[in-house]
Order: C-alpha cells, then structure tokens, then sequence
C-alpha cells in the first residue's frame, strides 16, 4: 500500500489531483491520498470576520494565484474594505506588494492589484482549475490554531473514493490537538507577535515546532526566528 499526504494551499492541488486520476486510470488500488489541501480565500474572509481583527492588508500568495486567479479576492477587497496585492516571492516582489499596499492604505483604497503579472492571470490556470474541479469537492476544514473554516479544504469526489487513504485506512476522526501555550492562531489573525509566546525560541523552534506559524517555513514564527537579531557579548 502507497500513502501519499495530499498537503498544501491550491498550489500542489493540481499535481496531487493528477496522480489521482492517473492511478484511477491505470487501476493501482494500492495507491490512495491522505487530502489536507485548504484553500485561501476562505480563511481570508475568517480572518477579517473574526473579532478584534487588526489585519489592515494582505499579500495575496503568487504560487497559489498562479493556479486559482485573482477574481475571488475582488469581493473580499470590496467587503472589508481591505487592500489586495498579488505578490511573488523574490525581495524585490515583496517589496513592491508592501510599498503598493501600504499607498492604498494611505490613499484611503481597497482594491486587488497584480503587480505579479508574469506569472498570473486573472482567471488563473484554466487546465489546473479544471483538473481540481474534475477530482475535488469542496468541505469544511479545521486549520490548526484557527479551527473549522466552512467550504475551506478539498476532499476526493466520490468517482475517486477508492483511492482515498481517510477511507480506506478509517481515519478521518482523528484530530491534532494544540498545545495549550501555542498562540499561532493569534498570530495567524494579526492580533499578537511571535515575542509575545513565552514558548518561541526555546521550547518551540523549526526543529520542533509547536504550532503552524513555526512548522511553515513560510510561517511568520519561523521567519521571526530565522532573522531575530542576536545580541553577542564579548
């Protein structure tokens, strides 16, 4: 039996989705994914309805706008009144995401600007797009240190079903538990700092990581911990 741990944003949907329908069509019954794909958008709107929200702006993920398009966060943008850039991830694209997000915030606007415009579309990867919709349906998920997130993951349609490992090996009621002294889902919505965790740095760094914001290396504890600055003393 091969397991594979379908993970990840929409980014690594479409390759997940194509080794699915791949195995359904060679009929490899001993291959099945675990899905723990999430999508973006949702947890956008969670995060701005969320009490006490301080998020003024967001760098909309370039890999994952490459698959999915920018169209969905124009409502998102128009709701909450928030600014919207598409960002890549060299220096010099995220830097111009904060500089163009910080002149809207000082103009007073809420729109969605590419400025990543090599790599996406509006509309997104159309191909890709349709190969998730072909092997994915959309479900309720938990994130960690948030919770669930209504219409937030993906989940094998029924056509694919045999190659479903939550299926197949039953265990989809298991569920991780936070430690109690992680506060990764403050830091998710912008409410608090990796400095405010009496954990960071000691019993919680990349190597053992007690929350998501530390277990991503994109997670803003690991970059916080990553480039903190150090005091020597001679």
């Amino acid at each position: 039996e091969v397991v594979f741990f379908a993970v990840g944003f929409e980014t690594t949907a479409p390759a997940n989705a194509m080794a699915v329908v791949q195995a359904y069509r060679e009929g490899l019954n001993n291959f099945s994914v675990l899905v723990s794909h999430v999508t973006v958008p949702p947890a956008i709107e969670t995060i701005l309805s969320s009490d006490g929200n301080l998020v003024q702006g967001f760098l909309a993920a370039g890999h994952v706008c490459t698959v999915m398009g920018c169209e969905e966060y124009h409502r998102l943008a128009a709701k909450f009144h928030v600014p919207i850039v598409v960002t890549g991830f060299e220096p010099v694209d995220i830097l111009e995401g904060v500089r163009l997000c910080v002149r809207q915030l000082e103009e007073g606007r809420a729109v969605v600007e590419n400025p990543y415009a090599r790599s996406v579309r509006p509309e997104g990867n159309a191909p890709a797009r349709s190969l998730i919709d072909e092997v994915f349906e959309t479900v309720d998920r938990p994130w960690r240190g948030i919770g669930l997130i209504p219409a937030s993951g993906y989940r094998l349609r029924s056509r694919f079903r045999a190659h479903d490992a939550e299926l197949k090996f039953a265990v989809e009621k298991i569920i991780a538990i936070e430690p109690e002294e992680c506060i990764s889902g403050s830091i998710l919505q912008g409410r608090r700092t990796p400095h405010d965790c009496p954990a960071f740095g000691t019993r919680c760094t990349p190597e053992s990581p007690l929350g998501a914001t530390m277990v991503s290396s994109e997670g803003t504890c690991a970059a916080y911990y990553r480039y903190r600055r150090t005091t020597t003393h001679l």
